[in-house]
């Protein structure tokens, strides 16, 4: 049985008190691939956020590695417990170079710069640059590289594709499926381009406007077209067609 990286139990989360998720379980596994999609303002941010510290779990339970979240904690403490979080910022220093950004990520003390340009060849004549002179897609990779080279137990990528052709996505989006199957890192990736998680995932969840309407295999949402549109763009009646 795979161990369990991430479990979220009945949980409400959000910010100042004010739930944004809500009544929430989802879990993901070492060397899965969840996909966390739905239309915006759904809480998928959120969830992320409440994982590596930003949102308050106001009801409910959060365990990573089978520990529950502290109550008073820090980004920083959770990355101590191998939780990498890919913001839509990216979470890169442009001013470094892509090879100061790689020897920042690890968190052993060693670096192995070859591994990321295993996964990312393109970073290989790159090193020298100022992250701020990469191109988005550029950028992306470097940010993945810096999750790869971190060794996380659970990776979390919020709107890879932001500000990226499609083309970009469907190169990094393998990408991240091979990071899983290789390391046997669990990974909880939110992305705009459903269809494109969809295919790489192997469950998947949806929310709506704060409420979970779908969990199961990513393949029976992919293959329900008309529930998924109708969740999107609010039509209302999806709970009826809900796989």
């Amino acid at each position: 049985m795979s161990q369990r990286i991430l479990d979220f139990q009945d949980v409400d989360a959000g910010y100042g008190g004010v739930a944004v998720v809500r009544n929430l379980t989802l879990f993901v596994d070492a060397g899965e691939v969840v996909a966390l999609i739905g239309p915006n303002g759904a809480g998928k941010t959120t969830t992320l956020m409440t994982v590596s510290g930003f949102a308050e779990v106001l009801r409910g339970t959060v365990r990573v590695l089978g520990r529950p979240l502290p109550k008073l904690r820090r980004a920083h403490l959770i990355g101590r417990w191998g939780v990498h979080h890919v913001p839509e910022q990216r979470g890169i220093f442009y001013g470094l170079t892509v090879e100061e950004n790689l020897r920042l990520a690890t968190r052993h003390g060693r670096v192995d710069l070859d591994r990321a340009a295993s996964y990312f060849p393109v970073l290989e004549s790159l090193m020298s640059r100022r992250a701020g002179l990469l191109s988005g897609g550029e950028q992306q990779m470097l940010a993945l590289g810096r999750a790869l080279l971190s060794e996380p137990r659970l990776l979390m990528v919020d709107e890879m594709s932001l500000g990226l052709a499609p083309i970009i996505c469907e190169e990094l989006l393998p990408i991240v499926r091979r990071m899983a199957d290789e390391t046997g890192a669990g990974v909880l990736i939110v992305e705009q381009h459903a269809d494109l998680a969809l295919e790489q995932a192997d469950r998947a969840y949806l929310l709506s406007h704060g409420d979970l309407v779908f969990d199961g295999p990513a393949s029976t949402l992919r293959d329900d077209r008309g529930f998924l549109d109708a969740t999107y763009l609010g039509l209302g009646g999806g709970e009826e067609s809900a796989p």
